[in-house]
């Protein structure tokens, strides 16, 4: 199943040893704007973990609640929560109809995490997902290999060039960093 994005950019970027993840506020649902202030990016493992979502919102709820379990059942591994919570999520019949991707990282690794049970750590410690996704990516990417800007802010000046270019982004971001 392919998710539908309802209006929603997050972004995660490395530099220096500091990793910042950032989303947009707008919620859309079809063509009409529901709000423009949501906080799409959540701490969780007790401040250690950033996690951002895409896809409809209680479906979203549904995963940080799972996802924090499983960081706590594994000590706060990271890789080895999102691995256990993507086979869960393609396994059970309930979390496969949930229509959402989360992104989560860590200080030491950033992953994708979606229902088809793909885990995805970039290469080059940015990942996006959402309707402006592919935009905020492609302007994290430049602006990491050809500026001295830090990770907060390759993520604000990346979201909001993505919602120079998507109708689905607005500038209202918000960033968290580790």
């Amino acid at each position: 199943m392919t998710p539908t994005f309802y209006g929603t950019t997050v972004l995660s970027a490395r530099k220096d040893g500091v990793v910042a993840m950032g989303g947009d506020g707008q919620v859309t649902i079809g063509d009409t704007i529901m709000k423009g202030n949501a906080t799409k990016i959540r701490r969780l493992a007790d401040g250690e973990v950033l996690a951002g979502f895409a896809g409809a919102v209680a479906d979203a709820f549904t995963l940080f609640e799972r996802f924090e379990g499983k960081l706590k059942e594994f000590n706060k591994n990271l890789l080895r929560a999102a691995v256990e919570l993507g086979k869960e999520w393609r396994t059970d019949k309930y979390l496969r109809q949930l229509n959402a991707l989360l992104a989560v990282s860590n200080r030491d690794m950033s992953l994708l995490i979606s229902g088809g049970g793909e885990i995805i750590e970039p290469e080059d410690g940015i990942l996006a997902i959402g309707s402006g996704g592919a935009y905020a990516l492609a302007a994290a990417r430049a602006l990491a290999r050809h500026t001295e800007l830090n990770a907060p802010q390759i993520v604000e000046h990346s979201l909001l060039i993505a919602a120079d270019i998507c109708v689905y982004t607005n500038t209202h971001i918000s960033i968290e960093t580790l």
